[in-house]
């Protein structure tokens, strides 16, 4: 079996999980909102917000 892969959104924001893009968001805040909730109740992940319009990526840290 072949894993779907998903492609890089061409605008918004996506969370990414562990290198793989697991879902879309039309606002910055949704995506580190869900990011956080995520990373609140599995700390273990590597979660981090690609925003599409600077092609760049930030990790989610919990303190």
């Amino acid at each position: 079996m072949v894993a779907a892969t998903r492609e890089l959104p061409a605008s918004g924001y996506a969370l990414e999980v562990d290198g793989r893009l697991k879902a879309e968001f039309a606002t910055r805040d949704g995506a580190r909102a869900g990011g956080e909730e995520l990373k609140k109740r599995f700390p273990m992940l590597q979660i981090k917000v690609y925003d599409a319009e600077t092609q760049a990526r930030e990790e989610i840290r919990i303190p």
